[in-house]
């Protein structure tokens, strides 16, 4: 299992319509075979600035929903109101304290 942590900054105006289709589609990504976590979270200092933080079985599991048709149109949606390019990184867990 590895997280995916996916950061992506929208241009203000666009934070509600980004806000509003990541509501339609969060349960379909968390659903997708191989996705165990979904969480969306936003940056205390700026309210365009947003991170995805997924876990996934394995790297398989994250290709397949990067070549889904559920992904091509979560970001044709998402990837047009963007201000920067969104930054993404996959890793893997070394200690977890609960």
């Amino acid at each position: 299992m590895f997280t995916r942590i996916v950061k992506m900054e929208f241009e203000k105006e666009n934070v509600s319509a980004f806000l509003a289709n990541f509501e339609v589609v969060k349960d379909k990504i968390r659903n997708f075979p191989g996705c165990t976590f979904l969480e969306l979270y936003n940056d205390k200092n700026n309210e365009a600035i947003f991170f995805t933080y997924s876990r996934w079985n394995d790297e398989p599991d994250l290709e397949n929903y990067r070549n889904s048709e559920l992904f091509k149109n979560v970001w044709s949606v998402t990837k047009p109101m963007f201000k920067s390019k969104a930054e993404a990184w996959s890793v893997d867990t070394l200690v977890s304290i609960h």
